[in-house]
């Protein structure tokens, strides 16, 4: 907050005042930053923290589950959360925990914020000490993906079971609003400068009812959209409508993860069980073209073998916005895409890869391969591997975050 000066009758003691105070350091002061990436490690419920481009070498170690016994004596005295938890585990976590999904770091890089899908919950890690500053349990029984404004100032959390986005402060956890999505909230994304808040519901994915005869057992599929000073919504999108009108009612209408153009004036998304992604025109609101990706023969066609209905799941875009990063996620590659003439590049080996991002440099796409407890970067050029670099037990997101220069990890761990 700007200090209001003081009246100069004050003399030599204001003179005083005023030298301590500048001895104070404020947010023109702050410490300088160092840009790194975050990789949640799902099943170990822990965050490697590796350089943002050049080596991607391995930094630091952060255990976002400090308070687990707490979380685990909790919830095993609580019966409704008990099977929630339980079935976290026999469902989306594949016989594991879930305890990490999404991470972003605090403006001034000092702590790590991460959704724990397990506990239900969202906390602030201080990357100084390594322990909870603040704790938001959401509504219902699982957190899942987020989004953070481009301010770095709120955070936007799914809550699966009680289809709600969670709004909070990034500094606080005070929550400064929410809203209704479609069954199964799962990506977020801020477009437009922050004033508009995208939400994609995928509906139920953890049931053995694939067969597009049971579509209708899956529920409410769609796109919410939301004004980000109101949380009003200003749009519903629909993709069974928009697939129906380019002619592919096959497709499942639960969008996946997602990618805009630069001016956001276009999307791209990936759909359960489809093995590429589609092209959405946001101004005329209609899909414009379909890319669809090889298969790997090794992979069974049955769709209750792929993971929570993910065919492919991961997608981002160079910062050109002239090329896209494509995880395949079951068919175990990922692929650089031209967006001009959605031409793909070489396949590049992957072990279920389970996101795709961008480097702080630009210059490559990062997926996380979940399969073999690494993270590969591809050089968005060539579409060619650049290095991959281990982590820890089953990668999924990779986000770009800040921390302190100089700093090798919390004293605690």
């Amino acid at each position: 907050m700007p200090k209001t000066p003081l009246p100069r009758s004050l003399g030599l003691v204001c003179a005083g005042l005023v030298t301590a105070a500048l001895a104070v350091p404020t947010p023109t002061s702050a410490a300088p930053l160092r840009e790194v990436m975050f990789v949640g490690n799902n099943w170990d419920g822990t965050a490697d923290v590796i350089a943002s481009g050049g080596d991607f070498a391995r930094i630091a170690r952060v255990n976002v589950i400090p308070d687990r016994e707490e979380r685990l004596r909790e919830i095993y005295l609580n019966p409704i959360k008990l099977i929630f938890f339980l079935g976290i585990r026999n469902g989306p976590g594949e016989g594991h925990d879930q305890f990490v999904d999404d991470m972003y770091t605090t403006p001034d890089g000092t702590a790590v914020v991460v959704s724990r899908p397990s506990f239900a919950d969202v906390v602030s890690i201080d990357l100084a000490t390594g322990r909870v500053k603040w704790r938001f349990p959401v509504s219902g029984f699982r957190s899942d993906h987020m989004a953070v404004s481009p301010d770095g100032r709120r955070v936007a959390v799914s809550a699966s079971t009680s289809n709600t986005v969670h709004v909070l402060d990034i500094t606080t956890g005070q929550q400064v609003g929410s809203f209704a999505t479609g069954d199964k909230p799962h990506e977020n994304v801020f477009t437009d400068g922050g004033t508009r808040l995208w939400n994609m519901s995928i509906g139920e994915v953890n049931t053995d009812l694939d067969d597009p005869g049971w579509d209708f057992t899956k529920g409410d599929r769609r796109i919410t959209v939301v004004d980000t000073t109101t949380f009003r919504q200003v749009e519903v999108i629909d993709m069974r409508q928009r697939l129906d009108a380019f002619g592919r009612s096959d497709l499942s209408d639960a969008v996946r993860p997602v990618a805009f153009t630069p001016d956001w004036s276009t999307l791209y998304f990936q759909l359960s069980f489809f093995n590429g992604f589609l092209e959405y025109d946001v101004a005329a609101d209609r899909i414009t073209r379909l890319k669809e990706l090889p298969k790997n023969p090794n992979t069974s066609e049955d769709r209750t073998t792929w993971v929570n209905d993910s065919r492919h799941h991961g997608l981002s875009m160079s910062p050109a916005g002239d090329k896209l990063c494509v995880a395949g996620t079951m068919d175990d590659y990922a692929v650089v895409v031209d967006r001009a003439s959605l031409r793909e590049g070489p396949l590049v080996p992957a072990s279920k890869p389970y996101w795709a991002t961008v480097s702080g440099d630009g210059r490559s796409c990062v997926i996380s391969e979940s399969g073999a407890d690494q993270v590969t970067a591809i050089d968005f050029a060539t579409g060619r591997k650049v290095v991959s670099v281990r982590v820890g037990d089953h990668p999924q997101r990779v986000r770009i975050g800040h921390v302190p220069q100089g700093w090798t990890g919390p004293s605690g761990r």
